[in-house]
């Protein structure tokens, strides 16, 4: 069985997913919502009290709940039917890689039991489901601060990243090779991680495993990596995140601080507009110190032609 409480956006999430996912209604004494499927049976009393119990509950509670409704990593649950989850290891996150303007940012954290009971009710979670940077700001002072917690975070940006992109033609080896070196910098003997982690673990952001394994091998990382989608529900990995991306929200505001123009992040029709500006009042070499120059908005801002798009069609 598992409990917790929901708020009321994260309720109403919960009954419609029942809802589409052919739950069977049920009427209980004093709750909002229940259903049931193959001997599972959810209760949302109104108490704000979520129950959980029966035949699939840890699947139901680890690949739906956590990662669609609650969208954090959760604590107690794990520490009865995960016991994985204290174990000591390094979660590796970046951030900045769709942001046109802006360097790539990638952090690594490491974390042990001692950490993770330390954060079980600091709020940290993905840093994309976190709404304001200056909650980021927090967090990542938070973490920072944790006694026995240690972290690096590799910042790649401008003339360096485009140079560094030309080089491996492809976003994949580039991250590749950050997710390792920041790995490796945690590993240094300054740090005296105790007790050594077990591995690193870091979301899978490419089709197969080889990529980072490849630069893994070339660097001589020894540690197991493990790779994983939504990898952000583990709190390393989660930490992670939120370091990467206060490193990249303040790289960005300084870049523009140089420039005297606010760089908007992502990419958008507004994000072409200031790239247009940056071209036409200081030139192109001035947008390569800023942004990232394969992107398609690096050549609208130039007003050169665009290369056709490549349909791809899944066979």
């Amino acid at each position: 069985m598992h409990t917790c409480k929901l708020d009321a956006a994260q309720a109403a999430k919960l009954e419609a997913y029942l809802r589409e996912h052919g739950f069977k209604s049920r009427t209980v004494p004093y709750a909002r919502f229940a259903g049931e499927q193959d001997k599972l049976n959810i209760v949302f009393y109104e108490s704000g009290k979520l129950v959980v119990q029966g035949k699939g509950t840890q699947e139901f509670v680890e690949f739906v709940l956590e990662p669609e409704i609650l969208q954090r990593a959760e604590l107690g649950y794990e520490e009865v039917l995960h016991p994985e989850m204290l174990v000591p290891r390094i979660g590796v996150d970046e951030s900045g890689k769709g942001d046109f303007f802006g360097p790539l940012c990638v952090a690594a954290v490491y974390v042990n039991d001692t950490v993770i009971r330390a954060w079980q009710d600091a709020g940290i979670q993905d840093s994309k489901n976190i709404g304001s940077d200056r909650r980021i700001a927090e967090l990542a002072k938070l973490i920072r601060g944790t006694p026995g917690c240690h972290s690096e975070v590799l910042v790649l940006g401008g003339t360096n990243y485009n140079q560094r992109y030309r080089e491996e033609r492809s976003l994949n080896p580039l991250l590749a090779k950050g997710h390792v070196s920041s790995i490796l910098a945690v590993l240094a003997p300054a740090h005296h991680l105790n007790p050594p982690p077990e591995h690193a673990i870091i979301d899978q952001f490419a089709a197969t495993e080889t990529t980072v394994a490849r630069a893994a091998k070339a660097r001589g990382l020894k540690l197991k990596v493990v790779q994983r989608h939504k990898a952000e529900t583990d709190l390393a990995v989660a930490a992670a995140s939120i370091l990467a991306r206060h490193e990249f929200v303040t790289r960005l505001a300084e870049m523009g601080k140089e420039l005297g123009q606010e760089l908007p992040k992502g990419a958008s029709a507004a994000v072409d507009a200031v790239a247009k500006q940056i071209v036409a009042q200081h030139g192109v070499a001035a947008l390569a110190r800023v942004a990232k120059m394969h992107f398609r908005t690096a050549l609208r801002a130039q007003g050169l032609p665009e290369p056709p798009k490549v349909m791809w069609r899944q066979k």
